[in-house]
């Protein structure tokens, strides 16, 4: 057996892959109720037969991997990967960010896994690039190497938000002034559309009760305004950092959203601006209507990935 786990800032989801590569008991959890990944894991794992213990392990964490030492960004959660491998009795660990996990999985996305948002069709075998909210806005880019595949990670989440209306520039300013800086993820995130829709208020001379992300979209969809167009200028901002993902790595073979957000609010999310906000490149809108974008709707993505990290098919 082979353990896997997707370990974002608020849940957990871990799995068992047997020697085909299937994967057998999947279970979510909720990084609350826990106070470090060893902890998370040692608790899956005690759920488990002890015959079903494995010796092999692949992570994906919300977080840079630069080194041993492991520091989640959304999370005050912190370890060691050699010290994990060993508490676990591994004989390999593979540790690696958890968007870099779904790039590695995008060629086995079927169209059962895919909602299709616009654009043409994929060029094959040509850059495909990743991106999603959630506790934070993570991005990766999947690229062609020779006769095979390389992921490309990155932190582009944290990169300063490009306004792309006054309206947005407006709110990037209440936020650099509250925050320091104002990066893509200070809004593209579950806590960024609560600061786009308190920023909202402020700029309107409008006092709002404290509202949560999913508060606030169940406002939104009841057509309440400031949530409505916080929602509306969420996916317009995230139609606009897509589409510089896209220009950045030359992303020909599509641009697909992951994340925990977007696929709970895909009726709404179809019908926005984020679409003609991808595309409104100037000169390059033609080049930008050429390259499809998916939402990716199955709910374990990343899992794909770490299969094939372990050497899976």
């Amino acid at each position: 057996m082979d353990l896997i786990a997707d370990i974002g800032a608020t849940r957990a989801r871990c799995a068992l892959l047997d020697d085909r590569g299937r994967v057998l008991a999947p279970e979510i959890f909720r990084n609350g109720d826990f106070t470090g990944v060893d902890g998370l894991l040692k608790i899956y794992l005690d759920h488990r037969r002890e015959s079903d213990r494995p010796k092999r392990a692949a992570l994906a964490i919300a977080a840079p991997i630069l080194s041993d030492d492991v520091r989640m960004v959304n999370i005050d959660w912190r370890f060691s990967q050699s010290a994990l491998k060993d508490q676990l009795e591994l004989t390999r660990l593979s540790v690696v960010n958890d968007f870099a996990a779904v790039a590695w999985g995008l060629t086995d996305l079927t169209a059962r896994d895919l909602e299709k948002v616009g654009g043409g069709t994929a060029v094959p075998h040509t850059p495909m690039a990743v991106l999603g909210p959630g506790s934070g806005l993570g991005m990766a880019t999947l690229v062609p190497c020779a006769d095979s595949w390389a992921v490309a990670g990155g932190e582009g989440g944290n990169a300063t938000l490009a306004a792309g209306t006054p309206e947005e520039a407006a709110v990037a300013e209440v936020i650099r002034r509250e925050q320091g800086h104002c990066s893509a993820e200070s809004l593209l995130s579950g806590p960024g559309l609560v600061a786009i829709y308190n920023a909202l208020a402020k700029i309107n001379n409008r006092k709002v009760a404290d509202a949560t992300a999913t508060e606030i979209t169940e406002l939104a969809a009841s057509g309440h305004p400031f949530a409505r167009d916080a929602q509306n200028m969420f996916f317009a901002a995230l139609g606009s950092t897509a589409g510089n993902l896209a220009l950045t790595v030359g992303a020909t073979g599509g641009v697909f959203i992951a994340g925990g957000i977007i696929p709970q609010l895909l009726k709404a999310f179809i019908k926005s601006g984020f679409r003609e906000r991808f595309e409104a490149k100037g000169r390059y809108r033609g080049y930008m209507e050429a390259i499809p974008t998916y939402v990716i709707t199955d709910p374990l993505p990343a899992f794909r990935g770490l299969r094939k990290i372990l050497g899976y098919k």
